[in-house]
């Protein structure tokens, strides 16, 4: 029996260092589209948040002792840490759960411990760009401009205008 948990905790040592290495490309694989990528690094992501969760934890007290009072820094570090533990857990359970939803990539904390945080400020607004007016130019659609179309594929935006065509009259 003793040889069995050497032998677990050995084996356990030896792949604590892949799994961080590789943490970056599971959180980028469960953000994909594609459905066998998608699920593969959600259950790795989801594993990775579980079994390190606690070191948001240990990073969190040492920070915030470090930025501030003693004391005071500790406290918020325990609070900070324990706030980041819990929602690394609750994000590593939910992809642990879900990762054979299609099209549900799970709720992603940044795969960063000092700000867990990171990963949530994005907000829907700023997921779809604002398309980007040149200075004096119209934007589309307003007062008759509109997108080039087909037969105009070959003009370029700054050549000059054709010039009309006088009709010629013959006497």
């Amino acid at each position: 029996m003793r040889k069995l948990v050497a032998v677990t905790f050995v084996a356990f040592v030896m792949a604590i260092p892949n799994a961080w290495a590789m943490r970056t490309t599971v959180h980028e694989a469960a953000e994909s589209s594609q459905y066998g990528r998608k699920m593969g690094g959600m259950i790795g992501r989801g594993v990775i948040n579980v079994v390190t969760s606690f070191v948001d934890l240990l990073v969190n007290v040492v920070n915030e002792t470090r930025n501030g009072p003693p004391v005071v820094g500790t406290l918020v570090g325990v609070g900070k840490g324990a706030g980041c533990l819990g929602l690394r857990v609750l994000s590593g359970g939910v992809d642990l759960t879900t990762f054979w939803v299609p099209g549900f990539n799970g709720f992603p904390v940044s795969d960063s411990y000092e700000n867990c945080l990171a990963g949530l400020t994005t907000t829907a607004s700023s997921s779809t760009p604002e398309p980007l007016a040149l200075e004096g130019e119209p934007e589309i659609g307003a007062a008759g401009v509109y997108p080039p179309s087909d037969s105009m594929a070959g003009i370029s935006p700054s050549a000059p205008a054709p010039a009309e065509e006088k009709p010629r009259y013959t006497k």
